[in-house]
């Protein structure tokens, strides 16, 4: 997805977070490097905290905005969870971990 619309001004942004089962327990440069083997050409930022007090300010920004509460509401879920923000810089859709990529891409038109 980041190949095929990163020139109509897609950017896909990945924070590893290691509150979930432990599944990102390696330093950046080993995080890094795994996705590397699956050929992800996205930014890949350093890891983070997405729930709780140390919440990265970004995470608690686009966890309170009105499209970006989840079922849980405020908090994430699981890895995986996505956000689709558009180009004035408002969350317009969460997407749950299990959600597919293709989900967020089939809603990408509309925001483009």
């Amino acid at each position: 997805m980041h190949a095929s619309y990163a020139e109509q001004g897609l950017r896909i942004m990945g924070f590893p977070c290691n509150q979930f089962g432990g599944q990102e327990p390696g330093t950046d440069a080993d995080i890094k490097e795994f996705a590397k083997g699956y050929n992800a050409e996205f930014d890949l930022f350093s890891k983070i905290e997405v729930n709780g007090d140390n919440a990265h300010p970004l995470w608690k920004w686009m966890k309170a905005q009105p499209k970006g509460k989840g079922s849980f509401g405020n908090n994430i879920k699981w890895n995986f969870t996505k956000f689709l923000i558009n180009k004035e810089g408002q969350v317009v859709k969460r997407y749950g971990p299990t959600d597919d990529p293709s989900v967020v891409e089939k809603d990408l038109p509309t925001y483009m």
